[in-house]
């Protein structure tokens, strides 16, 4: 198999506490256990020879393989076509229904002859700990223990197991229309061992489990020209959400580069404030009710439980809420195609970064529903930060991209101040709350008045990324759409007009150039796949609709073969960074129902 197959050659599969990518060619090179920011069991992609993995595939040389997904579903088909015949591996993890912690997850892998004769291979190398972690194995016929500090690993098949030093192999041939399966399951250690499967449970299984997505999957209330496109990225979020807590994570992995041998590779298995809380906007447009309120309610425990701290917010957190995010660097693990170091944790969980509480109070507004259920208490957190914010606002930070190269008095940063101030105002007016709205509004008007004097370019006649300076910022894209500026203001439409001459390329979007705004770390990256929505969304709002449905449409073309974003598009097309992302999928439906609603008022629905 290719050492380090392509980002982009993978599925998604998760039970909504973990999950695991399953490359085209059937490997399971990525599944942390037993939730997403846990240690890992398999991270091939991160080393090869170190990180683990578990394949299941034919091996003929000839062969070529595709994957696709069940329709409105998690469940994972990858193909092996050949000369022999063909043949299926179908993975998928039953969803947890009871969102209660557990340490207990399950991988399910099925195998299939299609069609002629197809000879199946497994082999399973886990690697706990980031491969760190000594393990034990138990063999015994189909069945097979994995014994490491602190977890167990059972591996079992419908055919017999091998051992192979301290790993397993297994091998089975399956005439058409015969099928056979592998079941991985981590617990903790000393967990009782599962029953051993059947190929009729396994059948039972993939469709108990397609049933759990498409009744999921029905309560969108998505009608436009793309569900397809709209759906896979609704159940993505999902798939990144922790059911115990209502938290999104920014990614499934850790540790892949915004530049291939780059040191650009972070960890994001973690919630940021800043991403969960413009997911609850994309959310409740579908319709998913259930899963913004959840978020809203995490993000009203985390500014209560800091109540009397300095700042009232941390820019990320565990999906549990432990603010602890210690950085470190697996010095062991070589990176994905010798991109290191590979960093698990984010030191960026301790910068100041105020544009935050402005997304945290768009969220909390944006249902107005879910806001009247916040308790006196979380209302008095919000009051105790908006006070905070009315004191703070006017310092430098480290801004959205989390630069290391010193703070900035960055302009999306006061702009979303201003968004704070703004919902605060009116939820407290919509609700009759108490709250010191003199002292909010004004605020609000000097930071107003403040982007408008320090934030504006006149050599670029744009909004610029920072005081002082010419450099251009994609977040920006964001000021029509929370309010801050009217779409087709002559000043707007500027500075559109100078992101399309400094920061777009063929339909593409930079987030800035990091050669004219240092930001602390060597090399450059790809386009930013959430800017390239965001800029749709933007040219919706300035008119300029024929522009955004061609850009919207041929993003499609940059993504993967079942519709799955990375963070980045290199400059070969290539994706890049941690995948899938979930700012990137929320952004995207931000941008199609957007889309939509303009084309429809254009046709006269």
């Amino acid at each position: 198999m290719d050492r380090y197959p392509p980002i982009a050659e993978h599925g998604l599969v998760g039970d909504l506490q973990t999950a695991a990518l399953v490359s085209s060619q059937g490997v399971v090179d990525w599944f942390a256990a037993p939730r997403f920011d846990s240690p890992s069991v398999f991270a091939a992609l991160l080393d090869h020879d170190g990180g683990g993995y578990l394949r299941l595939a034919p091996e003929h040389p000839d062969g070529t393989c595709k994957q696709l997904y069940y329709p409105d579903t998690a469940i994972l088909v990858t193909r092996f076509m050949s000369p022999d015949g063909v043949g299926e591996v179908v993975d998928f993890m039953p969803p947890d229904r009871t969102r209660t912690a557990t340490d207990r997850h399950t991988l399910v892998r099925v195998v299939r002859s299609v069609r002629g004769t197809v000879d199946f291979t497994l082999e399973c190398r886990p690697r706990f700990d980031y491969g760190r972690a000594e393990h034990q194995l138990e063999l015994d016929g189909n069945g097979a223990l994995f014994r490491a500090p602190g977890i167990d690993g059972h591996l079992q098949a419908t055919f017999p197991l091998e051992r192979d030093g301290l790993d397993v192999r297994g091998k089975v041939t399956l005439e058409s229309g015969e099928s056979g399966g592998a079941v991985f399951t981590v617990c903790a250690s000393g967990g009782e061992a599962p029953e051993p499967p059947t190929v009729d449970g396994l059948t039972e299984q993939i469709e108990e489990v397609g049933r759990f997505w498409q009744h999921w999957l029905r309560q969108s209330r998505y009608r436009g020209r793309w569900p397809e496109l709209v759906h896979r990225s609704a159940i993505t979020l999902k798939l990144l959400t922790y059911a115990p807590t209502g938290a999104l994570i920014a990614a499934a992995t850790m540790g892949l580069p915004e530049q291939v041998g780059g040191e650009r590779n972070w960890d994001y298995r973690f919630t940021w404030v800043r991403d969960g809380s413009l997911s609850v906007r994309a959310m409740l447009d579908l319709g998913f009710v259930e899963e913004a309120t959840a978020f809203v309610h995490w993000l009203v425990d985390r500014l209560r439980e800091r109540a009397g701290e300095e700042e009232p917010l941390q820019t990320m957190y565990r999906i549990d809420g432990d603010p602890d995010l210690p950085e470190e660097t697996l010095d062991h693990f070589e990176g994905y195609r010798g991109s290191f170091p590979v960093r698990i944790g984010n030191g960026a969980a301790d910068q100041l970064q105020l544009d935050i509480y402005g997304e945290a109070l768009y969220a909390v507004s944006q249902g107005r529903e879910i806001a009247q259920q916040a308790s006196f208490a979380g209302w008095q957190a919000l009051t105790r930060t908006l006070d905070w914010l009315a004191d703070a606002w006017d310092r430098p930070d480290e801004g959205i991209w989390e630069t290391r190269g010193g703070r900035q008095d960055f302009t999306y940063s006061r702009v979303m101040s201003w968004v704070a101030f703004d919902h605060g105002m009116r939820l407290a007016e919509y609700f009759r709350r108490p709250a010191d709205l003199e002292r909010w509004r004004h605020a609000r008007d000097a930071v107003f008045n403040q982007v408008m004097e320090r934030g504006w370019s006149d050599k670029e006649r744009a909004f610029v990324q920072h005081y002082g300076g010419d450099v251009l910022d994609a977040s920006l894209l964001l000021m029509p759409r929370v309010e801050f500026i009217a779409p087709r203001a002559e000043a707007w439409l500027s500075t559109l007009d100078a992101m399309d001459r400094k920061l777009v390329s063929d339909s593409l979007v930079y987030r800035y150039d990091p050669a004219a705004s240092p930001d602390g770390l060597r090399g450059s990256e790809g386009t930013f796949s959430l800017c390239t929505f965001l800029y749709v969304d933007a040219l919706v709002r300035a008119g300029r609709l024929s522009q955004a449905r061609y850009t919207f449409e041929k993003m499609q073309t940059y993504a993967n073969h079942v519709g799955l974003f990375a963070e980045e598009v290199g400059p070969s097309g290539e994706q890049l960074g941690n995948f899938p992302q979930a700012f990137t999928h929320l952004s995207l439906i931000m941008a199609a129902i957007t889309l939509d609603e303009a084309l429809d008022a254009e046709e006269g629905r």
